[in-house]
């Protein structure tokens, strides 16, 4: 009986066949196999996980309606020659705006609020954030969705507020979201009110954070109602965001929007101007100029999740450099079988399929492990990843998706040369054993050199860029800043007490603690990432000189509890208003004088008030971080927004168990005084380390792409260097016989890929100092670029190289030559 075999069938039996006959090869070739395999799935596992980082960073925002024509008002100004940002607005501006202005759908003023106290039934929950003033168009700008109540009246009046579900659990555990309604809230001790409705937590990735929002009618009855008709003053709290009509021009809004501020406010003078710019709503997720609605809440950066993708892609880069390299180096070895293959009748179509299954079968294999490292990546990378950011294949199905992509990428990328290679030899050539010869001038040859070359400069340039990064971070740590930064604590009272004597009871049981040096009262640490500034005047009887200086209030300890030197002049006297300012050397020289001595006695107008002597000046210190350069600052006498207190601690009494007998002391006194508030304590040499977060987390990012990239290089060059050993058996055994010593035949075997090494310098060291000089301009004070970050790259890589070499080399230099003549 004849069985008839389809086309289908036919084809079946030939996939079949390809990847039977691909795992005999892969299992025949044990090592080369598992180097392929586990470079591959350390290419693959960085980029799964970056994917997840980059795809959850950009897909913020995405999904609101109308989400083009959706956009916040933010401020520019320029004020003495200086450019200043900021994310709010005036207060003013939202009414105005209603009344003047056509082209918007929406209007949409709310009032940020962080840090406050919220009582709920007998509960007291403090710090509470994520809060805000808002009326009932914002949620007709974000739709969400109501559990209970409608937005057209849930904040229809004052002293009203609606919650997130989430939030609603937080303040009333137990209660269904039907009794919550009507129940009572009190912000700050001072504001009650009624939840009026509940809506769904948002489902997507979003910068509105809000959870909890009080009607703006609640507002205009607190103290703040006094800044809604005032243009002159600008908070980052006062946010307002707008809908365009279809059709209408960003760029001429923005216009028509600063036009209507200088009608009200006035046009601009003595060079001095504020603006306003319509920020996209899908830029806000990526603000580093203006910020995120709340402080504190995590944005991104776009140029990280770009360096990113080229970690990915370079890492994937070398696994596919290292199987190009190793596949061709092997042709020789499966040369036999390529031509019987074709002496049969097989064509070179089917050859390359051949070949290409080896390759998606490698893959295949390593996307496997790449997916089941992935969760532990993200566990060893938790300060690297978004809050957000879950690791789940079920529920993400881009996970999927991005995982074929790479599965069917990767294949070709890596096994489409190798295949067309090896498929290219003619079968007279093969059995008769004409191959052609793999000398180094030969195009196979030449390509796997440039591709070594290829992963030892990019590795090399990591390396370069590592040392580079740790040097600058140690010398932005170590750096002097002007003012003492070790042993000190500092934490804030309550803002709002407004009984001076309270602080005054407090740093008295302070002083009493035994192990507590000093206390001083101040508006803020010598050096934050929070500038408070204002604009300042000197008449030299010739030129006015008016600046943007950045303020600081202390009392009469603060300079000596941080050790800033005195360059003239004396120390703040006591006082309850200001009265003497002390200024910097930057200042200094600002107002034209050079001696410190010339700006003693000297008067200051501030805020149009009377003029205020100048009493001393303070040599330079850091006021922000490294990055920003000194500006103008002045250090006056308390008045009223002095709320931190620093306590410098005695360095002998700092041992583990008394330094957390002094805290406890110290929280002890605070709750003493403040019984409703959290002692929330900071050391300020971490709090100054937290200013180089991101180049730590650079660093990081940096170590382990930079091991990874020398362990996938050097998975190659082990590749390599066993294959070369394996061919030249006889040849070493020949040369040992005619009196060669192991060094000698160690340096033989080596030094051909020590040249590689060493081209990869010449071109790392130029690239390297050009990417490090651009990442240095990013810092006003920098660490110099040293020459020997460039040698230690190219030692350490050379150094990892030749152990490599010398791990294989020897042990086939020691062997008897006697079994190496046998083996061929």
């Amino acid at each position: 009986m004849n069985v008839r075999v389809t086309g289908n069938q036919n084809q079946h039996r030939m996939l079949k066949n390809y990847f039977r006959t691909a795992w005999r090869n892969l299992r025949r070739n044990k090592i080369f196999s598992a180097i392929n395999i586990i470079g591959l799935s350390i290419g693959i596992s960085a980029s799964l996980v970056i994917y997840l980082i980059v795809s959850y960073d950009l897909s913020f925002d995405r999904s609101h309606r109308d989400g083009d024509r959706i956009y916040r008002v933010v401020s520019d100004f320029i004020f003495s020659g200086e450019s200043i940002h900021n994310k709010g607005v005036t207060m003013a501006l939202a009414p105005a705006m209603r009344k003047d202005l056509a082209g918007l759908d929406l209007i949409v003023p709310f009032f940020v609020i962080n840090n406050a106290k919220v009582g709920a039934d007998t509960a007291l929950l403090k710090k509470q954030d994520h809060i805000m003033y808002a009326d009932s168009d914002y949620f007709r700008l974000i739709a969400y969705d109501w559990l209970v109540g409608s937005p057209a009246t849930s904040l229809s009046g004052p002293y009203h507020v609606v919650l997130t579900s989430s939030r609603a659990a937080v303040y009333f555990p137990g209660l269904s979201q039907e009794a919550i309604i009507g129940r009572r809230l009190y912000f700050d001790d001072t504001i009650g009110t009624t939840v009026t409705g509940i809506v769904r937590d948002l489902p997507y990735h979003t910068a509105f954070s809000g959870q909890v929002f009080i009607s703006w009618g609640t507002l205009e009855n607190t103290s703040l109602r006094t800044y809604q008709e005032e243009w002159g003053g600008t908070t980052s709290n006062s946010q307002l965001f707008v809908k365009l009509t279809s059709g209408t021009n960003a760029a001429g809004m923005e216009n028509r929007i600063t036009a209507l501020y200088q009608k009200y406010n006035g046009a601009p003078q003595n060079g001095n101007k504020t603006s306003y710019r319509l920020q996209p709503l899908s830029d806000l997720h990526f603000s580093t100029t203006y910020g995120n609605f709340f402080d504190g809440d995590q944005s991104a950066h776009k140029p990280t999740l770009y360096s990113l993708l080229v970690v990915a892609a370079l890492l994937l880069l070398l696994a596919c450099t290292n199987f190009i390299n190793l596949t061709t180096a092997q042709s020789a070895q499966r040369a036999k079988e390529i031509g019987i293959r074709k002496t049969i009748g097989g064509s070179r179509r089917q050859l390359v399929f051949q070949f290409l299954s080896e390759t998606f079968l490698l893959t295949l294999a390593a996307v496997v492990l790449s997916i089941l490292l992935s969760p532990l990546l993200l566990k060893m990378f938790a300060d690297f990843i978004p809050r957000g950011l879950h690791f789940n294949v079920m529920d993400q199905p881009g996970i999927l998706v991005f995982g074929v992509l790479l599965l069917a990428g990767v294949s070709l990328l890596s096994g489409l040369y190798p295949a067309m290679v090896l498929s290219s030899y003619l079968p007279v050539q093969v059995l008769k054993s004409r191959l052609p010869t793999e000398t180094g001038s030969s195009h196979r040859a030449r390509l796997r050199k440039t591709l070594t070359v290829g992963q030892f400069v990019v590795a090399q340039v990591f390396i370069m860029g590592t040392l580079l990064v740790g040097k600058q971070i140690s010398y932005s740590l170590s750096k002097d800043l002007g003012f003492r930064k070790d042993a000190v604590v500092y934490f804030e009272t309550n803002r709002n007490d407004t009984v001076r004597s309270h602080r005054s009871i407090l740093m008295e049981k302070l002083k009493a603690i035994p192990g507590v040096a000093m206390v001083s009262l101040s508006s803020d640490i010598p050096s934050s990432n929070g500038v408070w500034s204002s604009e300042m005047k000197y008449r030299d009887g010739k030129k006015e000189f008016s600046n943007v200086v950045a303020l600081k209030g202390g009392d009469t300890s603060y300079m000596r509890l941080y050790r800033m030197k005195l360059l003239a002049g004396r120390e703040l006297p006591a006082s309850d208003t200001v009265n003497a300012l002390i200024i910097n050397e930057t200042y200094l020289h600002t107002l034209g004088f050079h001696d410190p001595r010339e700006a003693i006695g000297k008067r200051i107008e501030w805020n149009d008030e009377t003029p205020v002597p100048v009493v001393g000046v303070v040599a330079d210190f850091y006021e922000e971080s490294l990055h920003t350069p000194i500006k103008p600052l002045a250090i006056c006498s308390l008045f009223s927004n002095e709320h931190t207190l620093n306590v410098a601690l005695d360095p002998g009494s700092i041992g583990c168990k008394s330094l957390k007998a002094i805290i406890a002391a110290m929280k002890k006194a605070t709750l003493e005084v403040y019984p409703d508030d959290s002692f929330d304590y900071q050391f300020l040499d971490e709090t100054l380390a937290q200013f180089y977060r991101g180049e730590q987390q650079t660093a990081l990012l940096l170590r382990w792409a930079t091991s990874l990239m020398i362990f996938v290089s050097c998975l190659g060059l082990l590749g390599l260097v066993i294959y070369i050993t394996n061919q030249r058996t006889k040849e070493i055994g020949i040369r040992k016989i005619v009196g060669a010593t192991v060094r000698q035949i160690v340096m033989l075997l080596s030094s051909d890929f020590l040249k590689l090494v060493a081209w990869g310098f010449v071109i790392a060291v130029p690239l390297a100092w050009w990417l490090g000089r651009s990442w240095l301009d990013n810092f006003a004070y920098r660490t110099s670029l040293s020459w020997w970050i460039f040698l230690a790259g190219g030692v350490l890589m050379g150094g990892i190289a030749f152990l490599i070499l010398l791990f294989r080399t020897f042990k086939v230099a020691m062997a008897n030559p006697a079994d190496s003549l046998r083996i061929e």
